[in-house]
């Protein structure tokens, strides 16, 4: 494309995005073969919306008047969320009205600052960087890290140009931090990443087992069903903090930090020895129990005691609580897969529900909990931890269906996976990196042991981040800003915890000169030179009906949806959807009824390991396990967007806080409500004491929404996942001491 025609395109995106919002589906004439106008909305009409935080996938009835979203609620009759919504829902809007929007394109000058400068300046210093790292140093020294909370179609757009197009070999997202460990969990076990459930399976156990989860907070609306289960079911809560959900709970399991795998072999053993296992499902549906019940057999319930600080007792009491359960359902977060030893946990899960014959009923399952909006469909099909569809970069014949479907040549796909978030991170370290491209997330506060990342971003010879705000920390490194559009400025789809693909829409025009990232990834494209490649993605909708093509055959077969005027109709669908296939409106599925699963015999698998030490002890310097996690249902991640709305920065605490056990507090002369210092081998912060018997002693808790919380963490990683372990590490705890100012120590 020429620099001429690359102003006309630009100059037409952005007239169309802010052109009067009509329901009618008007084509433009597809000039230079880069896309379609967007679906529009009436003015003053009334449509509903998937909400673009939390996995959960809840529907929300936007209100628009005069082109304008005024107002919305919750979706009353969605089979999701049942006319309800948390705090963060409510409040959906309130981000894009932020003051700190990116509205133009920004460049950092000669002087070191980022300054305006046009479109086509931007896309074309894109293009020039990018392709003088390529010749300097060849495909591998350049790589994306993308998102979980965009939609699906610009995921795989994003995944499509950069490695088909120009030629990367490594991308990965953020989903790496919260899912990685329950992919490669599921994969191994069931053969494809398959959560099983629906939520109404929340509603139909008589007995929940939650583990490193608090949805009571984190997916409140989740929490919701589970208070609508007419059964009086036992709930049980395996999490060493007296959490919201914990509190609610029938039985609570406070063990030590990071002995969960323990306990779950302890009670798989009891399991064992008492015969309280389904042989019969065992036997016709599952390899390696033998191996597994040898594995678990010197676990005894003194040695899980030890381990654990729990009583025999208590444990023995669990063993029977899923051994008396008719409908058992075992539910997992965080707390499982942002550990040093997270898939043999989440296996650990999966394996008690296999043994007890708990999946594939009603009220049962091995159920990860998503985190993200579409963490879903970043799994997916991002090409990141797969390639598009669920297929496999490292089989030639899953890399050479997708080329045929696409009409691309098969040497197009990398035939290695990419790698992980903190390989490419370890990877600038090294000098192998040069060339790193950011889209919708901030790694300089979100990633572990965040010192190093801000040290890690400032090698990079050209940085590229593309957000909806300018001012996040991960921005203030870049060399390039490009100004995206946000949830609700944009259309496509988010896949949800329980499979359920549903629709987001335009239902407001993003600021100044910010685009949608599907055309920003069109634009580059045809820059770069590669658009013709991308000619039939012309549209959200028409690259929805191309990966429901590549998805034909896979476990996720979503070729019975012809686009989305069906998902509309059906308020939602989770996958598979086979050709041929009829699904009831608002209907929940469960996977594995017929006993089946995705390996090429049709057997689970039980995948077990010997339990880690923790990689970072307390000791005499540093005496406190540092806990992390959720510490509002009213904020979100690193605050990006929940932070701008006044009514969620009043309902949680913007204010750094520390949970410290009373008994700690009284020996280090702490008041409720002093100033503290928390401090690790890494970093330290200053922080309020919160008092607090929901803490254990020697542990302490910090919410991760804070800029500082990770200065604090631990970088240890599964060595299956590649997720880090954000949950445990050795901290200090004291008072601020006299002549000592909070501002110098946060500095």
């Amino acid at each position: 494309m020429s620099l001429a025609d690359l102003k006309r395109r630009i100059g037409e995106l952005v007239h169309q995005r802010d052109g009067a919002l009509t329901r009618d589906l008007e084509r433009e004439p597809g000039k230079f073969g880069l896309g379609q106008v967007p679906r529009r909305l009436l003015p003053d009409a009334v449509t509903s919306v998937i909400c673009g935080f939390c996995s959960t996938g809840c529907s929300l009835d936007v209100h628009v008047r005069n082109g304008k979203a005024v107002n919305l609620s919750p979706t009353a009759d969605h089979s999701v969320n049942f006319g309800t919504a948390c705090p963060k829902g409510w409040e959906a809007l309130v981000p894009l009205c932020a003051p700190d929007r990116a509205t133009t394109p920004l460049l950092r000058s000669a002087g070191g600052n980022l300054e305006p400068v046009a479109w086509d300046t931007a896309i074309e210093t894109f293009v020039s960087r990018f392709k003088a790292i390529k010749r300097k140093y060849g495909d591998e020294a350049m790589a994306f890290l993308g998102t979980g909370q965009m939609p699906t179609e610009e995921l795989a757009l994003l995944g499509a140009l950069a490695k088909f197009g120009m030629g990367m070999v490594h991308g990965d997202g953020n989903t790496r931090q919260c899912m990685a460990t329950a992919v490669v969990a599921y994969k191994q076990s069931f053969g494809f990443d398959a959560p099983p459930y629906t939520y109404a399976d929340f509603e139909e156990s008589d007995v929940l087992v939650f583990v490193g989860a608090n949805p009571c907070v984190a997916h409140p609306i989740m929490w919701g069903r589970v208070g609508k289960n007419p059964h009086d079911p036992a709930i049980v809560v395996v999490d060493p903090r007296r959490t919201e959900t914990a509190m609610a709970a029938t039985d609570h399991l406070a063990l030590r930090p990071k002995s969960d795998l323990s306990l779950c072999y302890g009670v798989a053993s009891l399991l064992v020895q008492r015969g309280w296992i389904d042989r019969p499902f065992i036997d016709a549906h599952t390899t390696g129990f033998e191996q597994f019940a040898a594995h678990v057999a010197p676990f005894t319930l003194d040695r899980v005691a030890e381990v654990t600080g729990l009583a025999p007792e208590a444990i023995e009491r669990f063993a029977e609580q899923i051994h008396r359960g008719k409908r058992v359902s075992f539910w997992w977060t965080m707390g499982v897969n942002q550990s040093h030893e997270g898939v043999r946990l989440a296996q650990a899960l999966i394996n008690l529900a296999l043994m007890t014959g708990n999946i594939g009923r009603p009220g049962t399952g091995a159920n990860s909990i998503t985190g993200q909006c579409n963490a879903m469909g970043s799994r997916l099909f991002a090409n990141t931890t797969s390639l598009l569809g669920g297929h496999d970069f490292t089989r030639a014949d899953h890399r050479e269906k997708v080329a045929s479907q696409l009409g691309i040549a098969p040497a197009r796909i990398p035939a290695k996976n990419s790698l992980a978030y903190d390989q490419i991170l370890e990877g600038i370290v090294r000098g192998k990196i040069h060339g790193l491209w950011i889209v919708a997330t901030n790694s300089a506060h979100s990633w572990i042991n965040q010192a190093d990342v801000h040290d890690i971003l400032g090698r990079l010879d050209f940085l590229v981040v593309q957000d909806m705000y300018s001012t996040t920390e991960t921005a203030q490194h870049a060399h390039l800003v490009l100004p995206a559009a946000g949830w609700g400025e944009k259309d496509g789809t988010f896949i949800n915890s329980e499979r359920r693909i549903g629709l987001i829409k335009r239902v407001a025009p993003a600021p100044g000169q910010a685009l949608a990232d599907f055309y920003i990834f069109k634009l580059i494209a045809e820059a770069w030179g590669c658009g013709e490649m991308f000619r039939p993605w012309s549209s959200p909708e028409e690259v929805f009906r191309i990966l429901a093509s590549l998805t034909r055959g896979q476990p996720c077969d979503i070729t019975g949806l012809l686009g989305y005027d069906d998902l509309e109709a059906l308020r939602g669908v989770q996958w598979p959807v086979p050709e041929g296939t009829t699904v009831a409106a608002r209907s929940e599925r469960r996977l594995f009824e017929d006993g089946r699963f995705f390996h090429p015999d049709g057997r689970a698998r039980f995948v077990f390991g010997d339990p880690q030490r923790v990689p970072e002890v307390t000791d005499a310097k540093f005496p406190f396990t540092l806990l992390t996690g959720r510490g509002s249902s009213s904020q979100w991640h690193t605050l990006t967007r929940t932070g701008k709305s006044a009514v969620l920065d009043k309902l949680g605490a913007r204010e750094p806080y520390v949970e410290i056990n009373p008994v700690d507090a009284a020996a280090l002369r702490i008041a409720p409500g002093q100033r503290v210092v928390v401090e690790s081998r890494r970093g330290r912060m200053t922080a309020r004491a919160f008092v607090t018997h929901s803490i254990q002693p020697t542990q302490v808790f910090v919410p991760m929404h804070y800029a500082r919380t990770n200065q604090l963490t631990f970088p240890a990683f599964d060595p299956e996942s590649r997720q880090p372990a954000y949950k445990a590490c050795a901290v200090d705890v004291r008072p601020l001491r006299d002549g000592e100012r909070a501002e110098d120590i946060d500095a």
